[in-house]
């Protein structure tokens, strides 16, 4: 297994290093500067990657999306003194995301997570089929902001419009069943790489913003719950 640790933060990186090690992991690349990481994530593949998120030249949410678009199956750990960044960061693709001074036993658990996630195999739903009027769409599951039941069929908002597939949310539900998808109403799914922001409403619920669209959702109080703790065992 190969891991890389990015910290412009010498004793944080250090720290990172030495609790790395004590797990047994043979290959550790360290380094303070985002852009020689980057460099070396194009000419090796990492498995694991820990990222501190505020560091000069390049920020660890963008150092993350260019280590992704090159290699997706990358476990992202983002590391922070701050919990501010966790939504932008689980939208930026980590997996983790633990909060300084890190512990031992939080890196026992990300290398837990790093064998169940290896041991996952993907989604086999790449794309679903819909219709709206005589159009008929072939919609790639990224592209989804949500998916609302709608009696025997689900309404898919994409960005350009909403598009009805003939399955029931439930289908779907277990169909998309991935680290990106999470049904927190049991008439909505959204997917979380979507989520622009979250906002605590009436009730104890959850309403959800969406980068690039106008609507909102609402979840359920006990969906809003689910979702808290979602977020909160995923952030390590």
């Amino acid at each position: 297994m190969r891991v890389m640790a990015v910290d412009d933060e010498e004793l944080a990186l250090k720290r990172l290093e030495r609790l790395i090690g004590e797990i047994g992991i043979g290959s550790i690349d360290t380094f303070s500067d985002p852009l020689e990481a980057l460099q070396s994530a194009t000419q090796y593949r990492y498995d694991v990657v820990f990222l501190d998120i505020s560091m000069p030249s390049m920020n660890g949410l963008e150092l993350a999306n260019r280590i992704l678009e090159r290699e997706p199956s990358t476990f992202i750990v983002f590391a922070s003194a701050y919990d501010e960044y966790a939504l932008e960061a689980f939208a930026s693709g980590g997996m983790g995301y633990l909060l300084k001074p890190i512990e031992f036993k939080e890196i026992q658990k990300v290398f837990e997570k790093v064998a169940n996630f290896q041991n996952t195999p993907p989604p086999t739903t790449k794309r679903l089929l819909g219709k709206r009027y005589n159009k008929i769409y072939l919609i790639d599951i990224e592209d989804i902001f949500y998916i609302k039941a709608d009696l025997d069929e689900v309404i898919i908002r994409i960005k350009e419009t909403d598009v009805y597939v003939k399955k029931k949310i439930g289908e779907l539900d277990s169909l998309l069943k991935t680290s990106t998808f999470f049904r927190l109403h049991r008439s909505y799914i959204v997917n979380i790489n979507k989520i622009k922001a979250m906002e605590s409403v009436e009730q104890s619920k959850l309403q959800i913003s969406f980068n690039g669209i106008d609507d909102t959702v609402t979840s359920s109080k006990e969906g809003a719950k689910e979702f808290r703790d979602y977020l909160e065992r995923n952030s390590l």
